[in-house]
């Protein structure tokens, strides 16, 4: 377990929820952004006739560092602020970037008829296996964000039988590694419960009118908790899958015994302040060699950010890593 160099934020920027809203507040996106102006959206055949949207921001003119594929929340995209910035911070470090959005999240919703579980791990799977592709034979790192830290662990643990070409690295910020409980958190705090299912919401009233004749979400969007959405939504919409929100959480809940195959190095992320993902689910896990979990005591959700302007805490240990490939490069280790 990584105890050196704990996150410590000034003392005005410790509250559990200031970390959280400063997470993905646009005000940390103030001044230019590089990444952006060197961003190509591509359009990623993911198997199965399912199509998944993301950005590539390449280096002009130079040799890169390396790959950084960033993947969001749920109800995030690869526009969320906690995205843009650590994109920013890498791509100005000298790292290619490559943004991907889960299946109906962000400008996507046209994309694939079909709906977005988060038990769809072949999909984002494929699509970050050609997404490591960009790398051109330089390291990448696989970083996930909340839900997008589930994705990144499972396609770190698949790995192991499904190797990706250069795929070094995978970190997992604030990872939801039991998302029943994740979603009764959320439902127990008015904040957090108005936040998500607003953007739920919004999503699925993009969905319904994109395709009228196959979806009619009225009933959904009357539920008055995340919960009691999930379930109307496996109940009209799951096709036999699960019977309930239950079955269909543990369907990528990550047990106890997850980490011990996984041969792909691992930096786990995560605060005893969340308010989303509870600390205590990370304490007695059964970790090899190969896993690095950072337990702060501040940091909020997906948060760790020290000030406005300033990087966050992993933006600069995802940096470090990129540095580690260069020297062990150089040396001849690998």
């Amino acid at each position: 377990m990584g105890e050196n160099n704990l996150f410590v934020p000034p003392g005005y920027l410790k509250g559990t929820y200031m970390q959280t809203i400063l997470a993905s507040s646009r005000i940390r996106m103030v001044g230019a952004n590089p990444m952006l102006d060197a961003s190509q959206d591509i359009v990623l055949d993911a198997g199965r006739g399912v199509r998944l949207l993301g950005s590539y921001s390449p280096q002009p003119g130079r040799d890169s560092k390396g790959l950084a594929v960033l993947l969001h929340g749920w109800e995030g995209s690869s526009s969320s602020t906690y995205i843009l910035h650590t994109g920013r911070y890498l791509y100005r470090m000298g790292c290619c970037v490559f943004r991907l959005n889960l299946r109906d999240h962000g400008q996507s919703h046209h994309l694939n008829e079909g709906l977005f579980y988060g038990t769809l791990l072949d999909e984002v799977f494929e699509a970050v296996r050609k997404a490591c592709s960009f790398s051109q034979g330089r390291p990448a790192v696989l970083t996930g964000f909340s839900l997008g830290g589930n994705f990144a662990l499972r396609i770190a643990r698949r790995a192991l039988h499904e190797p990706i070409d250069n795929l070094r690295h995978v970190v997992a910020i604030s990872p939801a590694l039991d998302p029943g409980i994740s979603t009764d958190m959320i439902d127990s705090n008015l904040f957090l419960k108005w936040y998500f299912m607003r953007k739920w919401r919004r999503s699925l009233g993009i969905k319904q009118r994109l395709y009228p004749g196959l979806y009619n979400f009225s009933r959904i969007l009357s539920m008055d908790t995340v919960r009691a959405m999930t379930d109307e939504m496996i109940r009209e919409y799951g096709t036999g899958m699960y019977r309930n929100s239950e079955e269909y959480f543990r369907g990528y809940t990550l047990a106890n015994g997850f980490f011990e195959d996984i041969k792909v190095p691992l930096t786990v992320v995560v605060s005893r302040d969340d308010p989303v993902i509870p600390v205590d689910l990370f304490q007695d896990l059964s970790l090899n060699p190969n896993t690095d979990l950072v337990v702060h005591d501040y940091g909020g959700h997906n948060g760790f950010v020290y000030g406005i302007s300033r990087a966050t805490w992993y933006e600069k240990r995802i940096a470090g890593i990129f540095s580690g490939f260069l020297e062990t490069d150089s040396d001849g280790v690998i």
